[in-house]
């Protein structure tokens, strides 16, 4: 897990040149008109999936962890918990990885929560556990940019 702001890439030296340059072309080309939904950067290989969801309490929302893809989080409007596990990932209760890169299990071991306000940013790598929309204080609404990065195009 990598953790930073967008607007302070600087603070980051150590994030690999390929999820800079993703993070990089979100800040020029995706803002609060962009369109919902898939926008492609490198096809299949790096693409990037714009939203308007709500959180939730962090009890009501389901860990996730990922097999080929990469996730880089990044909020670009409101607030969000973001709930992760440094521990491995458990036996899922809805396993789709095959389909759809995604495996769901209700909570990850010993999790701990980061709290992202506009511009912050997350790399989960395949295999970390993470829980995104988790409320902080009451539910509220966050636009957000989830960049998915094939690990083998690093």
């Amino acid at each position: 897990m990598i953790i930073g702001n967008i607007h302070h890439l600087g603070l980051t030296p150590y994030l690999p040149a390929k999820l800079k340059e993703a993070i990089e072309y979100v800040k020029k080309n995706i803002n609060q008109d962009t369109p919902l939904g898939k926008h492609d950067i490198e096809g299949n290989n790096v693409f990037v999936l714009v939203s308007n969801d709500s959180t939730e309490p962090a009890e009501q929302r389901r860990a996730e962890y990922h097999e080929r893809y990469l996730d880089i989080q990044i909020v670009l409007k409101g607030c969000e918990g973001m709930t992760f596990s440094s521990f491995p990932a458990g036996e899922p209760t809805d396993n789709l990885l095959a389909d759809k890169d995604i495996a769901f299990l209700p909570a990850g071991e010993k999790e701990q929560q980061v709290i992202l306000e506009e511009g912050d940013f997350v790399v989960f790598y395949p295999g970390e556990v993470h829980k995104p929309l988790c409320a902080v204080g009451e539910p509220a609404r966050v636009r957000k940019a989830v960049i998915k990065m094939l690990v083998s195009k690093l």
